[in-house]
């Protein structure tokens, strides 16, 4: 099982995005999505960012992983 968190796009080179979520910056290939851009929201497996969400529904999501985190239930 995998869970997708959601990492915001804050650098685009070419078709290659710098994604960030918690401090932490990965690489993530845009070749999937056709109109992401600085500031967009993205859901990243195996490298590729896969699909974009809005900024509310990323950060919820955010939130509630924080929340589940916090009572240890992973």
């Amino acid at each position: 099982m995998c869970i997708a968190v959601p990492c915001q796009i804050v650098a685009i080179h070419d078709s290659v995005a710098i994604v960030e979520v918690g401090g932490i910056r990965r690489e993530a290939w845009l070749d999937l999505l056709t109109d992401a851009k600085i500031g967009d929201y993205v859901i990243v497996h195996a490298g590729y960012a896969l699909e974009k969400l809005d900024a509310e529904e990323a950060e919820e999501t955010l939130r509630l992983l924080k929340e589940m985190a916090a009572d240890e239930v992973f």
